[in-house]
């Protein structure tokens, strides 16, 4: 009765398309549920997220769960996620993904959940990073150890999606570095972002990951870009 009461002067909104929410709904909305576009990456190992690193990085598995398209569902909830604070469309996010996830043999070996970082000062700044909750969602449904203190970002800089591609490229390869003991040798790491775009963070936190002995490497994202 308290729960309804709040609802009925502090209504809850679709995080996608900002509609009210039924009593039966919880952060999206199921018309935006059933019209988010998914990629489906999980039933195709040959996927086009997997094909953007061919003779970039050798990885395991690459997928992303939903297609992010201007002005559409993904790009609210990113947004709602990565700016204004709805830590909670991660978890729902990362609970959804992990139910495929699971059907995924390749991901079977893997041994630690490991997200994109951000520099401590941006950290900061926005309070908290944007695919932690994406990763803890993942973390708890798949039963795997989340760690946000292997890999960092040495370097601040510009928010990514405000460069072009060759400012995005360039000189990346010295932003990430990796803080490792003999203890993560020969693991398979889970590297998760919110949105792949060009794919040169991803494969930036990738090769600094590779400089741990023996490791192995895929990569999961909320969603992937396209034109």
């Amino acid at each position: 009765m308290f729960e309804s009461i709040i609802n009925l002067f502090f209504p809850k909104v679709c995080s996608g398309c900002s509609s009210f929410l039924l009593s039966n709904e919880n952060v999206i909305c199921t018309v935006c549920r059933h019209d988010i576009p998914l990629t489906n990456h999980h039933l195709n190992p040959e996927n086009d997220a997997f094909k953007k690193f061919y003779g970039r990085i050798p990885v395991i598995h690459t997928s992303a769960l939903f297609y992010f398209h201007k002005k559409g569902i993904v790009q609210e909830l990113i947004h709602n996620l990565k700016y204004k604070g709805h830590e909670e469309i991660g978890t729902i996010l990362g609970e959804w993904y992990a139910e495929d996830l699971k059907t995924i043999a390749l991901l079977q070996s893997v041994d630690e959940i490991i997200p994109v970082p951000l520099h401590p000062k941006k950290l900061k700044q926005r309070g908290y990073n944007q695919v932690t909750a994406f990763g803890e969602g993942l973390s708890s449904s798949l039963n795997l150890d989340y760690n946000d203190s292997l890999l960092i970002r040495n370097v601040y800089s510009k928010t990514q999606s405000k460069k072009n591609l060759l400012g995005r490229t360039e000189g990346i390869e010295t932003i990430f570095d990796v803080v490792f003991t003999e203890k993560n040798y020969n693991k398979h790491f889970l590297l998760i972002d919110d949105v792949i775009t060009t794919g040169s963070t991803l494969e930036a936190c990738s090769r600094a990951l590779m400089k741990i002995p023996g490791a192995k490497i895929s990569i999961v994202c909320m969603a992937m870009a396209q034109s």
